[in-house]
């Protein structure tokens, strides 16, 4: 029996309450929106849904606007991986304003990949 693709769907996306990324519970939308207010602490970001992916791998990607590192290098893209543990999954891919608040204006990329398709996309302006 061929295996079933899973499906993927972005719930909400915009502004969401602070997560804590040690916690399993998701944040909660406060305004659902592309344009990101820089001000220290703004959570932004989306929830994707994953339907039959239990097992899978999703690579996450977001792309930020040029500023440097501690030691003054230019921060590359920030990646990871998501493990799918169950066939109805929902995840928080998101960032929050940091200082300095000048280099974090810009656009933010935020995406999902499976098996090297891009399966979830959202831009986000922050001024």
């Amino acid at each position: 029996m061929p295996k079933i693709k899973p499906t993927f769907e972005i719930k909400s996306y915009g502004l969401y309450t602070q997560w804590d990324r040690a916690s399993k519970a998701l944040p909660k939308i406060i305004r659902h929106t592309l344009d990101i207010p820089a001000e220290i602490g703004v959570e932004f970001g989306f929830i994707l849904s994953v339907k039959g992916g239990k097992g899978e791998s999703l690579d996450f990607r977001i792309d930020h606007p040029p500023f440097p590192d501690e030691k003054g290098e230019i921060t590359p893209p920030f990646e990871g991986v998501y493990f799918v543990n169950s066939n109805d999954f929902l995840f928080f891919l998101g960032d929050t304003v940091w200082e300095p608040i000048e280099n974090k204006r810009g656009e933010w990329i935020l995406s999902v990949l499976y098996k090297g398709k891009e399966v979830a996309r959202k831009s986000f302006h922050i001024s």
